[in-house]
């Protein structure tokens, strides 16, 4: 006689080792997680995924980044980093420039219609920050972001 497959039920996230008891580390990428496929569902009609809008949102606010920049700056391998320029580049909303000293550089600007389309992605992304932050004080918003930097700027 066979016992029937008694798996473990998967706690859902806030139970178990996925709620409060949990490692901070989990909890960290736990929360990283459901932010981006929020991010990834508000997008989806514009064909914008999140580290599409993130690579837009770098070269918005540093302008004329290299690829190997971009990549550090946007948290992507320089090999992600390529393929989501190219399709980018595709779809108009990039442009490249030669370095003016370096030629081996290019450099990498938005486009009007990559501006235009960077305004439409945050426009949705906010309200989902806002959601975020909306059961937080201003100052319990500035205590997270104050420890979401010192985590990401900790020495090891």
């Amino acid at each position: 006689m066979r016992k029937p497959n008694q798996r473990p039920s998967i706690p859902a996230p806030g139970e178990g080792k996925r709620g409060e008891e949990g490692y901070l580390g989990y909890l960290l990428r736990q929360a990283a997680g459901a932010h981006r496929l929020r991010v990834e569902r508000a997008l989806a009609d514009l064909d914008v995924t999140q580290p599409q809008f993130v690579t837009l949102t770098m070269l918005a606010a540093y302008p004329g980044l290299s690829n190997a920049d971009l990549s550090r700056l946007a948290l992507l391998t320089p090999q992600t980093l390529s393929v989501i320029v190219a399709n980018l580049e595709r779809a108009g909303s990039l442009i490249r420039k030669p370095h003016a000293i370096h030629g081996r550089i290019v450099h990498l600007d938005l486009s009007d219609s990559g501006r235009a389309l960077l305004r439409a992605c945050r426009e949705r992304v906010r309200a989902i920050e806002r959601e975020l932050t909306e059961s937080l004080s201003a100052e319990e918003e500035r205590t997270v972001r104050r420890w979401l930097v010192a985590i990401a700027t900790a020495k090891s």
